[in-house]
């Protein structure tokens, strides 16, 4: 077994499984997977994240629980529609309605303490600056600077021998690239959920900003797309 263990970062999503596909491929073990129930408006991605977990036998899986909904201001914790059948233009024009103030760095505050925990000093986040809609703490300025600080958070950080690195090795990737990578490594995008606004069946609308993103990077990439849309 490989002494390098990391933490992913999983929503059930396509980029989260594609970066946790990665993360076993380049030999990191034992893998540990962080899944968040903070409140958002369905819990299909909460049921992928599981499943992808088990498909991958990562050594622990974890959902942690918070309530982002109690400050709102998003259409993921709020009632505030979710955008539907935007070009690309609008969606990179502005910060969306769909973002969830500071979540990623909530999210990977909690990777940071559980791998102060277990001796993790890798974290993997799916995040990407190319095919995204407008977040800003999907951009490499956020994460080089939240790496910076957990370097000079931690116990193990501060008295060890090597830094706390988060790795993002989808960040300059298109949606195309990204799916043909996970193809090439076996990812089964049939299990996971990329959807803001999925009827109760769990099937995707087809219309949200995630959804076109993921129908476009299927098309681009040339392969079958295995999502159920309503």
């Amino acid at each position: 077994m490989s002494d390098r263990p990391a933490i992913i970062l999983t929503s059930g999503g396509l980029d989260s499984t594609t970066c946790l596909a990665i993360a076993q491929h380049d030999g990191f073990a034992p893998l540990y997977s962080l899944s968040f129930d903070y409140g958002q408006r369905h819990r299909h991605e909460l049921a992928a994240a599981a499943a992808v977990a088990k498909s991958f036998a990562v050594a622990e899986h974890r959902v942690i629980q918070i309530d982002l909904r109690q400050f709102g201001k998003s259409a993921l914790t709020d009632s505030i529609a979710v955008p539907k059948d935007r070009a690309e233009t609008q969606m990179s024009a502005e910060i969306p309605l769909t973002y969830v103030p500071a979540r990623n760095t909530i999210f990977l505050s909690y990777a940071l303490a559980w791998a102060e925990v277990l001796g993790v000093l890798d974290v993997f986040i799916g995040v990407n600056a190319i095919d995204y809609s407008g977040y800003p703490d999907c951009r490499p300025e956020f994460i080089a600077a939240f790496q910076s600080m957990a370097n000079l958070a931690t116990k193990m950080t501060t008295t060890g021998h090597r830094p706390f690195t988060i790795h993002t090795p989808l960040i300059s990737l298109t949606k195309a690239q990204i799916i043909r990578r996970g193809i090439d490594l076996g990812v089964d995008y049939s299990q996971t959920h990329s959807c803001y606004d999925p009827d109760p069946q769990g099937r995707a609308c087809g219309r949200c900003d995630s959804c076109l993103l993921r129908k476009k990077g299927f098309a681009e990439a040339g392969v079958l797309d295995p999502t159920r849309y309503i």
